[in-house]
């Protein structure tokens, strides 16, 4: 595969001048769904025309069938949106081509690619098509140049799909990179005490949970060991060649409302000292806000021997449209040859919506919508 050289860090001139791009949210009414129509209202480049849901929901007001569970109060202009559905005509006839999709993965799987087929650019949070050779599992300031996979699409498409990772996936990647680009790493063990967000809405029953942890979350501990090595792998002439860093993941839902807590023990291939290891997390510029939802520092290290804190830290990031784009990272110590480090990603915002919209922007910017 051809290589695209990338210009990720060059100013984008004159953008804010151009004309939005229309876009759509489908699945819009679950709890990511509803993070991706809060970010996408008032977006500087995209402009939200379109929201889908289920079937039953065709002919209502995004208020009267959207069940709002973020901070955030309802936009005015997004509750007296109609709900639509699926429907190739209804994205033409508002010239839409770009796609977000929070839809189920059962659904997604044949959807997403239908509509890739059709000639739409789809960002999906949906973990369906995730590890499918040719389509990217991209985190826009960890691995931009897998973005590249979307020529191999084209090929047999008129337009693609595009993946962000799962959650805790995001926050761990944001991590490592830095950490083996400096250093290398062998093998990684994560626990992760996940937020009852991460699991959708209605989510966990109450009576599971309150004052609660349930040490098993379906298939999570195998996304995180496989969607890692792709993230952290090589672009290939023939897709991505997958790190060979060994990943170990155990996983919890914990009584928290937003925010997945990761507990991460690094050995790497040579001999890192605490101070090597925050000045390379800390000096990692990603995108460097050269996006609307990139944040102007991806990694923030707290010296606090308290912290990262759900509560204190998941809408860290700068500046105010990504908040909670940052991911927070403490308690770095060197434990018998290995580095220790607790991190915390906000789940529904870095972890998913966010990550999705800051993968188009790099795309739209790169020249592929």
């Amino acid at each position: 595969m051809k290589k695209r050289k990338y210009s990720i860090y060059r100013e984008c001139q004159g953008r804010e001048n151009l004309d939005k791009i229309p876009v759509a949210v489908i699945g819009a009414t679950g709890a990511v769904g509803q993070r991706f129509v809060a970010l996408l209202w008032g977006h500087p480049w995209f402009d939200l025309r379109v929201v889908v849901a289920s079937g039953k929901s065709q002919g209502h007001i995004y208020r009267d069938i959207a069940s709002w569970r973020l901070k955030e109060i309802m936009p005015e202009g997004i509750g007296e949106m109609n709900v639509e559905q699926i429907h190739p005509k209804t994205f033409k006839d508002k010239e839409i081509k770009l796609i977000f999709s929070a839809l189920p993965p059962k659904i997604a799987k044949d959807v997403e690619m239908d509509l890739a087929s059709l000639g739409f650019f789809v960002f999906s949070n949906a973990s369906a098509n995730r590890m499918a050779d040719y389509v990217p599992l991209l985190i826009a300031d960890i691995n931009p140049d897998h973005l590249a996979l979307v020529e191999h699409q084209k090929k047999t498409k008129s337009g693609y799909v595009v993946t962000n990772a799962n959650c805790s996936v995001t926050g761990l990647a944001t991590a490592l990179k830095p950490l083996h680009e400096a250093f290398g790493i062998k093998s990684v063990v994560v626990t992760t005490y996940q937020a009852l967000s991460g699991a959708g809405y209605p989510g966990v029953p109450s009576l599971d949970i309150t004052g609660n942890i349930v040490p098993y979350i379906q298939s999570e501990e195998e996304k995180i060991e496989v969607e890692c090595r792709k993230i952290l792998g090589k672009l290939t002439d023939s897709g991505i060649e997958h790190s060979p860093i060994n990943v170990y993941a155990s996983c919890a839902r914990v009584p928290v409302r937003d925010g997945h807590l990761e507990s991460v023990l690094v050995d790497f291939k040579e001999d890192v000292s605490e101070e090597e290891v925050k000045r390379a997390l800390s000096g990692y510029e990603g995108l460097d806000n050269k996006t609307p939802t990139s944040p102007k520092r991806p990694i923030i290290v707290t010296e606090d021997e308290s912290r990262p804190q759900p509560i204190f830290d998941v809408y860290n990031g700068e500046p105010e449209r990504a908040r909670g784009m940052a991911v927070t990272i403490g308690r770095i110590k060197r434990i018998h040859g290995k580095i220790r480090f607790y991190l915390l990603i906000h789940n529904t915002v870095r972890g998913a919506a966010g990550c999705s919209i800051m993968n188009a922007e790099l795309a739209e910017m790169e020249g592929y919508i």
